[in-house]
């Protein structure tokens, strides 16, 4: 996975801005800090969002999955 924190607003795979909705949400974890929720994108990018009092970021980002080809 990839670090997205100090990186762009929106997938680089496909261009879906951070702060709109998530195509999916995989699961929530509370932590002491906040809330950890794992995403997937519209493009298949599995997404770590940190939700904290200050807001929403995207800390880290996986590749979409290969599709075989025929």
């Amino acid at each position: 996975m990839t670090s997205t924190a100090a990186t762009g607003t929106a997938c680089p795979h496909c261009g879906w801005p951070d702060a709109a909705e998530p195509f999916q949400v995989v699961s929530r974890h509370d932590t002491a800090a906040g809330r950890t929720v794992w995403t997937r994108c519209g493009c298949g990018s599995l997404q770590v969002r940190i939700v904290e009092a200050s807001g929403v970021r995207v800390v880290s980002r996986s590749r979409p999955p290969v599709t075989a080809q025929a």
